[in-house]
C-alpha cells in the first residue's frame, strides 16, 4: 500500500511540473528523480510508466523521458442509444434479460484510495503472496522447451494430472480442463449447463461473481437458504421440485461469505437431490488452500465420490497465490465435459502456455508446501485477531460463525437492512472499506450484513486500526432512534 501511495504522489508532482517543459523537452533522469523525491527507482519507473500510459510523456530507451506533444482533439462521440434497444430485444415471456452487473465483484477488485484500510479485498495481501516463488517459477517456465508454443486446448497434461490428484477419487487428468481462473470456470459451467431463461439454484447468501455470471448468461438465480451446517437439503429438494431447475451451485467448504462447511450428514443428500432431479451440482471449491492451521482434517470434495457425473468441480490457484495467476480447472465426467470443452475453446482457445508452465513449476517446488503452511498459520492468526477486535469494539454486530478457512468474516447488522449502505459509506469516510452484504443475495436479504476481509490487509496492527475506524463509523450513525449497533 505504501509503494502504491508513493507512486501516486510522484505522478501528481511530475504532472505539476510538466508545463515547465516544451513539447519534446527532456525530463530529469531517473537517478535525479530518485535523489530529488527520496523514492526508490521502482517508484520512479512506475510513475513514468503511468505518465506514458496517459500520453503525457514519451519514453525512449537509452535516451530518457520527454514531454509528449499536444494531444489531438477528442473525436465527437457517436450516437450509441440504439444499443439500449438491441441489448434488451430478447422476445418471449420466458426469456430473462441478460443484465451484466459487476458492481458486487468490483467491490473486492477496486483498489481503495490511499490511506484506506482494505477490509473489502478478495485476495491475499502482497505480503502473503509467494512473490519470490512465483518469480522463480515464471523464470524457470520461460526456459522450458516449447514454453511459448501453443498448448493443448485442454491444458498441459502434467498440470491437469496434478489437479486431478488434488481433487481425488477416481478422477484423472482426462477429466480436467484448465481454465483462466475460477471465475472463468464458473461462467463456462453456467453457460454449458443451462439455457438462457432457466432457473439456477444458489446458496443464499452466495458469491456475487457467480450471481453476475448467471445473470449475464440469462439465467434466473433462485435462492436456497443456509444455516450453520450449510445449505438446507429439505429446502434444496423443495426448490428442485418447485422450479424444475437443472443446476445447483454451491461452495461446500468455507462458503463465501459465511465461511461455513457443509455438514457431513448433508453432503450425500444434496448430491442425491441433484441426481434425482436430473440436475448438475457445480461445486466451487475455491477456498480449499485457504484453510487455517487450526482447522483439522478437511472433507474431500464432493466430486471425489461422484461416479455418475452429477458434480462439476471448479477450483483455482489464484486465491492462494496472486490475482494475476489466472489458472483454474473444470473437472467433470461424461458428455458434459465435451460441452464444457467446446465453450472453453470458443471463448478463449486456451490458457497461455507460459502461465500454465509457471503454475506447474510453482506447485512442484519445495516453496509450495512452505507457502501453504505460512498462509494457513497467518490466516488463522489474523482471523483470531479480527474476531476478538469485533467482539470487543463492535458488540452490536452479530458474528454467527467463526470460520476455519477462507479470508473473511460475515457480520449481521441489527434491525432491517436499511442501515447497511449507510454503514458502508460511513466506514469509507472513516478510512476503512468494507463489502456490503446486499450483493451476496439474489433476493431480498433477511437483514443487513457486511463482510470484513482479514486476508487483504498487512497484519494484526492494520486489523486493529480498521476495526477502530469501523467503530468510529458506527458511532457516527447513532442519532436517537437509529437501529445501528451501540
Amino acid at each position: 500500500m505504501h509503494e502504491r501511495s508513493s507512486v501516486s504522489d510522484l505522478v501528481v508532482s511530475l504532472k505539476g511540473e510538466l508545463n515547465r517543459y516544451s513539447p519534446g523537452g527532456k525530463l530529469p533522469s531517473s537517478r535525479a528523480l530518485v535523489e530529488r523525491f527520496k523514492v526508490s527507482p521502482v517508484t520512479v519507473s512506475r510513475a513514468v510508466a503511468q505518465l506514458a500510459a496517459e500520453g503525457l510523456v514519451v519514453t525512449r530507451p537509452g535516451s530518457g523521458s520527454f514531454r509528449a506533444g499536444p494531444r489531438a482533439a477528442a473525436p465527437v462521440p457517436g450516437d450509441t442509444s440504439w444499443q439500449e434497444v438491441t441489448l434488451s430485444g430478447d422476445s418471449g415471456p420466458e426469456v430473462v434479460p441478460r443484465t451484466v452487473d459487476a458492481s458486487g465483484v468490483l467491490v473486492t477488485l477496486a483498489a481503495p484510495p490511499p490511506g484506506v484500510i482494505e477490509f473489502n479485498g478478495g485476495y491475499l495481501h502482497p505480503g502473503l503472496q509467494p512473490e519470490r516463488a512465483l518469480a522463480g517459477a515464471l523464470a524457470r517456465a520461460g526456459r522450458r522447451p516449447g514454453a511459448w508454443g501453443r498448448p493443448p486446448t485442454d491444458g498441459l497434461a502434467e498440470l491437469r494430472a496434478w489437479f486431478a490428484r488434488e481433487i481425488g477419487g477416481t478422477l484423472t487428468g482426462s477429466d480436467v480442463l484448465i481454465t483462466a481462473g475460477g471465475q472463468s470456470a464458473l461462467a463456462t459451467a453456467l453457460r454449458a449447463l443451462a439455457p438462457p431463461g432457466a432457473p439456477v439454484l444458489v446458496e443464499s447468501p452466495t458469491y456475487p461473481g457467480m450471481l453476475a455470471a448467471a445473470r449475464a448468461t440469462g439465467l434466473r438465480p433462485v435462492p436456497v437458504p443456509m444455516d450453520a451446517d450449510g445449505v438446507r437439503p429439505d429446502l434444496l429438494e423443495a426448490a428442485f421440485r418447485a422450479t424444475g431447475a437443472r443446476v445447483f451451485v454451491c461452495q461446500p467448504l468455507f462458503q463465501n461469505p459465511t465461511g461455513v462447511i457443509l455438514a457431513p450428514e448433508r453432503r450425500e443428500r444434496i448430491v442425491r437431490a441433484a441426481r434425482e432431479a436430473g440436475a448438475f451440482l457445480v461445486e466451487d471449491d475455491f477456498a480449499r488452500h485457504l484453510v487455517h492451521a487450526d482447522a483439522g482434517p478437511l472433507p474431500e470434495p464432493l466430486a471425489a465420490h461422484d461416479p455418475d457425473g452429477v458434480v462439476v468441480h471448479v477450483r483455482s490457484l489464484t486465491k492462494i497465490t496472486s490475482p494475476s495467476l489466472r489458472v483454474g480447472v473444470l473437472a467433470a465426467r461424461g458428455s458434459v465435459l465435451e460441452r464444457l470443452r467446446a465453450i472453453q475453446v470458443v471463448d478463449s482457445f486456451f490458457v497461455p502456455r507460459p502461465v500454465q508452465e509457471a503454475a506447474l513449476e510453482l506447485v512442484g517446488s519445495p516453496a509450495w508446501e512452505r507457502h501453504l503452511r505460512t498462509v494457513a498459520a497467518e490466516l488463522g492468526s489474523r482471523r483470531t485477531v479480527m474476531t476478538a477486535a469485533v467482539r470487543d469494539r463492535l458488540p452490536g454486530l452479530a458474528l454467527p460463525h467463526v470460520p476455519s478457512g477462507g479470508g473473511s468474516i460475515w457480520l449481521r447488522l441489527p434491525g432491517p437492512g436499511a442501515g447497511e449502505s449507510a454503514l458502508v459509506s460511513a466506514a469509507l469516510r472513516a478510512g476503512v472499506a468494507v463489502a456490503p452484504g446486499r450483493p451476496y443475495h439474489c433476493a431480498e436479504p433477511p437483514a443487513g450484513h457486511i463482510r470484513l476481509s482479514f486476508a487483504a490487509v498487512s497484519g494484526p496492527a492494520e486489523i486493529a486500526e480498521g476495526v477502530r475506524r469501523l467503530r468510529a463509523a458506527v458511532d457516527e450513525l447513532r442519532p436517537p432512534g437509529d437501529n445501528l449497533p451501540a
